[in-house]
Order: C-alpha cells, then structure tokens, then sequence
C-alpha cells in the first residue's frame, strides 16, 4: 500500500488523502514518527480534514502524548460534529484519566451518533465499571456483545464485572467466552484464574495464571495470582517464588507493595 500511495503522492503532491492513507498504512506498521509527518502534511493541504486530525490522535495517544492526543480529537469533533469514532476515542482518553463522567457524556454522543457501534457501547461499560456501577456495566457489555458477538473485549470486560460483584461461575462462562473468542488474549485467562481463586479451585487456577505468563512473561498480576494459589494450597518455596518474579517485572506501586508484604509475611521477616 506504501508504495501506492508514494506513487499518487508523486503524480499530485497536493494529494491530501494519499498523505493521509500513507500515514494510516505508516502507523499500522507501528512507525508512529512517519506516519505523524503525513498527517501534518495533510492537514496542511487541507486544515478541515477531520479524518487527518483524528488519525494524528491515534498515533499521539499510542505514543503515550495524550495531550497532543486529546487537541487533536477535539479538532476532528469541531469539524465533525457527527464523528463518532472521535467521541469514542475522546471517551477512551478521558476514562485513561478516571474522568468517567465525562467518558460517559462522550460514548452517550457516540451512541446517538451510531447506535450499532459496539465499541462504543463496550467502552461505556468500562467507564461505569471504573465508577463501581457493575449492573449498568453489564448492561452495555450486553449490548456489545449483541451487536458484535465475536468481540472478546465485551465477555472479558463482562466477566470482570460479573467477577466483581461475587457472581463467580457467570464471570467464569465470560472469561471462557473470550478465549474461545481469542485464545492468545491473556487477560481472560489471568482473570479467570482469580474467579478460581475466589471459588478456592486452586489448581485451576494454577492452570490458567500460568497459560497468562505463557502468553505475556511480563503479566505481574498473573504471578501474583499464582502465588496467591500456591500460596492457598501451602507451596510457601512457589508462592515467594512468583512474588518475587511479579517484583522483578512491574512498575506498579500498589502491585510491588502486595507482593513485598507477602514475601516478607512468608519468609518470616
């Protein structure tokens, strides 16, 4: 496709699209820096070319500048009032910063927009499940599923809410769902391995923590999880062993302080 769009950017170098579309095809391909020179070139050529600002947004967001990121979906909503990709990705965005209601207010305009976008729907129930509210969650993770019932996203996101509130065995039916969807996605696998732990079937959780780390080597939660089972089941040499391995590999506090309060409870420190 690069090539292509080389090929029409020398026929016509005021070409806005083909600009457009080579950043596209540069930031599937994951060259981020390239695929930003593009759309700066189109937006150049045509400074109303929404598609051009939320396309920029995509690549901001995945190069972790979420300011630039946000400027640029508002950019697009401001010459498109009716894009709701860019509502969606707003909403992302806003949820990333806990800000859930204002997510809400972003996919409620999604869905007016395009009530047949189960993404918009899915990423709904993500901001209410972060605002705790898990009946209206699932409510919009039915929704996705309806619309889109290959979506394994909405039946893990399903499971979590459902594991959440207690309801073990439905969140498991969820976490299975998504495999069988996906089975290279690790967070189902990871997440049901804690639905096993809640319902203390151990070894089934043993399983499925360790086909996570199998699929993600760096999943500290994973390991956590599969302490916790070894550490239930009175393996207390397995149980430091993947505390000490989830310290090695995550960045995050809450996850460092859990895993070094239980190596010192188990080694007696």
């Amino acid at each position: 496709a690069i090539t292509d769009y080389n090929e029409a950017i020398k026929l016509n170098p005021k070409y806005a699209d083909a600009f457009n579309n080579r950043g596209w095809a540069y930031s599937d391909k994951g060259e981020y820096d390239r695929a930003i020179t593009d759309y700066n070139e189109a937006i150049k050529l045509n400074p109303k070319y929404a598609e051009a600002f939320y396309n920029r947004g995509i690549v901001y967001y995945n190069k972790g500048k979420l300011d630039l990121a946000i400027a640029d979906y508002n950019e697009a909503i401001k010459l498109n009032p009716k894009y709701a990709e860019a509502f969606i990705n707003r909403g992302i965005y806003y949820s990333d910063k806990r800000e859930y209601d204002r997510a809400i207010a972003d996919y409620n305009e999604a869905i007016k927009l395009d009530p047949k976008n189960a993404d918009a729907f899915n990423n709904r129930g993500n901001a209410y499940y972060g605002k705790g509210e898990y009946d209206r969650a699932i409510a919009d993770y039915n929704e996705a599923i309806q619309l889109n019932p290959k979506n394994a996203d909405a039946f893990n996101n399903r499971g979590n809410a459902y594991n959440s509130k207690g309801e073990y065995d439905r969140a498991i039916t969820d976490f299975t769902g998504a495999i069988q969807l996906n089975p290279k996605f690790a967070a189902p696998f990871n997440n049901r391995g804690f639905a096993y732990n809640s319902k203390r079937e151990y070894d089934r959780a043993i399983t499925d923590f360790t086909g996570a780390i199998q699929l993600n080597p760096k999943y500290a939660e994973a390991l956590i999880g599969l302490g916790i089972a070894y550490e239930q089941k009175g393996d207390k040499g397995k149980a430091i062993e993947n505390y000490r391995q989830a310290l090695a590999v995550t960045q995050n506090p809450q996850v460092k302080e859990f895993a070094q309060g239980k190596m010192k409870q188990l080694e007696g420190k």
